[in-house]
């Protein structure tokens, strides 16, 4: 590397920087989160809670237990579907109702065989929707979470909340995620900034623009938006299926059976006095349905990571996914990562060790830049600030991550969860 190419990718990499502080939907300010705000509703809706689970019976003890126990004055049903587990998960699933005394708010189902072009996780979730419609009271919502997350006691309160005074098809939490070893606290803090990256949280919560994301970990949909759009099934072979499932309530142009509905939004307008010349998706209304994804500190998912290897797992499972399997997407990842997060040590270092000081001054200004960005994550999950100057090399560890899940794909390793291996049939969402 000569001087004047390092000055030119430092400046490259600064200007790339400032606009994402500035101009990236203030994604690095991790200030999207769910507060206590007021609970008192006149009516509380009808809740069924669906949770997947394969061999999660060490963990059920806790998790179950801080869903059977919320502080919700409303209908809570918690339909717990066992796909396949080896480990007693659903005895467990039954003791912890038993030992609380809340058998009857419990329905386990034994999950069925893994349907063609299915996710296990959507099957089972299908499943357990299909089920909630038998029952006498069909819900309002259905709160979609993992049989890792411990909820906080006043958690479907505010959830609900939420949705009801701000008229939302869809409340989603990026739960707290584990860090309390070495790589988590290295790790897990970045997987955080970086899916806020991808989608910015004030730009999903703006139904004015079409970015579109949810946390799978803890998602309340309302049954009428999850009717709308189809049911489960419209993102059955997702892996990413989160995001696919917040694309899909967020966009008006998802809609199953559209003439019906527009028929009753029409019909709701004339109730109400309105002009229904105009349609729903006139100027004067949001361009998209309303949805919200933000943090909690008070909701976590207690998921181990205790080595790198398991966190390298969890990122190579679905990284290439994510780049729809195009391996032009992957290059351009992989330089960019470089770009963005490599250039500018090495440019810092590069300058001071031949004394060239406006590329080691360049690469030094971005990469303080960067770590700014980086301290309010670093905050939230209360580790060292000084891992926020840690970035770039963490940046290089996610890449290799990246690349190796596109390895792993061509080796036909790809999508492996839970003892299952997801093929390229199964779309990214």
């Amino acid at each position: 590397m000569n001087g004047e190419i390092g000055l030119w990718l430092s400046v490259l990499s600064l200007t790339i920087w400032v606009i994402l502080l500035g101009f990236w939907g203030q994604f690095w300010r991790s200030d999207q989160r769910l507060t206590r705000q007021e609970t008192d509703l006149s009516m509380f809706p009808t809740i069924c809670a669906v949770i997947p689970a394969r061999n999660e019976a060490d963990l059920l003890p806790v998790t179950l237990r801080s869903l059977l126990n919320q502080d919700y004055p409303g209908h809570l049903t918690v339909i717990l579907v066992d796909d396949s587990s080896t480990d007693g998960t659903a005895n467990v699933a039954r003791d912890v109702a038993q030992e609380l005394n809340k058998t009857q708010q419990l329905h386990v189902l034994s999950g069925q065989a893994l349907a063609p072009g299915w996710t296990g996780k959507l099957w089972a979730l299908h499943q357990g929707i299909q089920y909630a419609q038998t029952l006498t009271s069909p819900p309002d919502y259905f709160l979609l979470t993992d049989a890792d997350i411990e909820h906080d006691a006043l958690n479907l309160r505010c959830l609900v909340a939420k949705a009801q005074q701000e008229d939302l098809d869809l409340v989603s939490l990026m739960v707290r995620l584990r860090c309390e070893s070495f790589w988590e606290k290295l790790l897990i803090p970045a997987f955080v900034f970086f899916f806020q990256k991808l989608n910015p949280f004030p730009w999903v919560n703006d139904p004015t623009k079409s970015t579109a994301a949810a946390a799978g970990g803890c998602i309340l949909i309302t049954r009428e938006a999850l009717t709308r759009i189809g049911g489960i099934e419209v993102v059955r072979d997702a892996l990413i299926d989160d995001c696919a499932l917040a694309q899909a309530v967020k966009s008006r142009r998802f809609t199953q059976f559209p003439h019906r509905e527009d028929k009753g939004d029409r019909e709701d307008r004339e109730d109400k006095g309105e002009n229904t010349s105009s349609s729903p998706s006139s100027p004067s209304s949001p361009s998209f349905h309303k949805i919200w994804l933000g943090l909690t500190n008070s909701t976590q998912s207690l998921r181990p990571y205790p080595s790198l290897s398991t966190i390298w797992d969890m990122i190579a499972r679905t990284a290439f996914t994510q780049l729809n399997y195009s391996l032009g997407l992957l290059i351009v990842t992989v330089m960019g990562m470089i770009v963005v997060y490599i250039v500018p040590p090495v440019c810092a270092i590069f300058g001071l060790l031949t004394g060239n000081s406006l590329v080691a001054i360049a690469g030094l200004s971005t990469w303080l830049v960067m770590a700014y960005a980086y301290l309010p994550t670093i905050r939230f999950y209360g580790c060292s600030p000084a891992l926020a100057l840690c970035l770039p090399g963490i940046a290089l560890l996610y890449t290799l991550m990246t690349v190796d899940s596109a390895v792993r794909h061509w080796q036909k390793r790809g999508g492996t969860w839970k003892g299952r291996v997801y093929s390229k049939t199964i779309k990214a969402g």
